[in-house]
């Protein structure tokens, strides 16, 4: 079980430092509009949320491939919130 409580750990990190990033855009941008970092950080919420209730799933068959599946979900999600972010202008 400590891979699952390292997996959260790792989806928790990952999106809260994109959301910390969102803020700190928002902060040095203060004459900016927000809508488009604010949707950002209800995506980063909502991936947080979606990834979550699949680690907590029960009766999975192969285990080890749901979670693989779970992390590399994590990764592609959080490199294309990055990417929105470096895209926030």
């Amino acid at each position: 079980m400590a891979n699952v409580r390292n997996l959260k750990k790792d989806i928790n990190y990952v999106l809260g430092d994109i959301i910390e990033a969102v803020y700190v855009w928002e902060y040095t941008n203060t004459g900016k509009d927000t809508k488009e970092s604010e949707a950002i950080i209800d995506e980063a919420i909502s991936t947080f949320d979606a990834l979550i209730a699949k680690v907590n799933a029960k009766n999975i068959e192969d285990s080890k491939a749901h979670f693989k599946a779970i992390n590399q979900e994590l990764e592609a999600k959080g490199n294309a919130l990055i990417e929105k972010i470096n895209n926030l202008g």
